[in-house]
């Protein structure tokens, strides 16, 4: 593959959900498929306001990097960025970033953090780069329904 060859960025559609979870395979990051990451559950947040999900693409139309953008109505999150081992270091990444940050502030979101897993070191090179500052005052604590989701 020729390191200049452009890519475009679009909106997930249902139709795209396999390729999403075969790509977050190819890229290491975890999924639940049975739980928070089922067809069903991704469905639903695809039709929500609240959520959306942007794909990266090269010019065959392959899936090459996913993002996937939520608010609360005051505060934005980025997370489940995944590019494609063979895309990696091309912007992609970057790019993917820039796009889920324009569409939360186009819905009036001027606060946008991220959830960075502690070994992942160029997600946190990445994010640095684009201005993000850590913050290690914040704990993360959850509560599930069950531990699938």
């Amino acid at each position: 593959m020729d390191a200049k060859c452009p890519f475009t960025i679009r909106m997930m559609r249902p139709a795209d959900y396999h390729g999403v979870l075969d790509l977050w395979r190819a890229c290491g990051l975890p999924s639940r498929p049975l739980g928070r990451d089922s067809e069903p559950h991704i469905r639903r947040e695809l039709a929500a306001t609240h959520a959306s999900f942007l794909l990266a693409e090269d010019p065959q139309n392959q899936l090459i990097g996913t993002v996937f953008a939520t608010h609360d109505g005051r505060k934005g999150w980025i997370n489940r960025l995944a590019v494609d081992p063979r895309w990696q270091s091309r912007g992609v990444g970057r790019a993917l970033v820039l796009a889920a940050e324009e569409h939360l502030r186009t819905l009036g979101i001027g606060i946008i953090a991220c959830l960075i897993e502690g070994d992942n070191d160029r997600s946190e090179q990445l994010f640095t780069s684009l201005g993000y500052v850590f913050h290690d005052d914040i704990r993360y604590y959850t509560k599930r329904k069950h531990p699938g989701i």
